[in-house]
């Protein structure tokens, strides 16, 4: 049965919450629904959460579950990892936990402030393209000075002439 709501809205076309989108992930991957798996992969729901540390997401799934044990959460990440929910980025010293499972994407660290960005560089798709050799997935990291930094480095530099 279709529920049609007054004015032409269709309950079918709604977005299901976040929550339950969660729930579904974790079913698609053949994973138990726990608090702990939900709490956990909750912190990755806003759009700026990608490329987070164990300890970031540690800190933000345990202020909606605080009873969490940082061992789980570090478990949980490395199980996310095996079954493709997540996968790691070499961070600044630390590993970080990409939830933007896009192939087509690659990272750029800003060696001035530990920032990972998304990027699509050019000419990648090439790198697969090696005779002899079965390619299954290219991760390139680019390293430098991201906008921000090279813009306050040049402001810096202006204001000491």
């Amino acid at each position: 049965m279709r529920f049609q709501a007054r004015r032409g809205f269709n309950i079918d076309a709604v977005e299901p919450s976040p929550a339950a989108a969660h729930v579904e992930r974790l079913r698609a991957h053949g994973l138990r629904i726990t608090s702990q798996r939900r709490a956990i992969l909750a912190s990755f729901a806003d759009g700026d959460s990608g490329h987070l540390t164990a300890e970031e997401v540690f800190e933000r799934a345990s202020a909606e579950l605080p009873e969490l044990a940082r061992a789980t959460v570090y478990n949980t990440l490395s199980e996310f990892v095996r079954v493709g929910l997540l996968r790691t980025v070499e961070g600044l010293g630390t590993q970080r936990y990409d939830p933007n499972l896009d192939a087509s994407h690659h990272h750029f660290r800003c060696l001035s402030c530990g920032e990972l960005f998304d990027v699509h560089p050019r000419g990648t798709d090439e790198l697969a393209l090696l005779d002899g050799f079965d390619v299954t997935s290219v991760h390139v990291l680019l390293e430098g000075t991201c906008p921000q930094c090279a813009a306050a480095r040049a402001g810096a530099t202006a204001s000491r002439r």
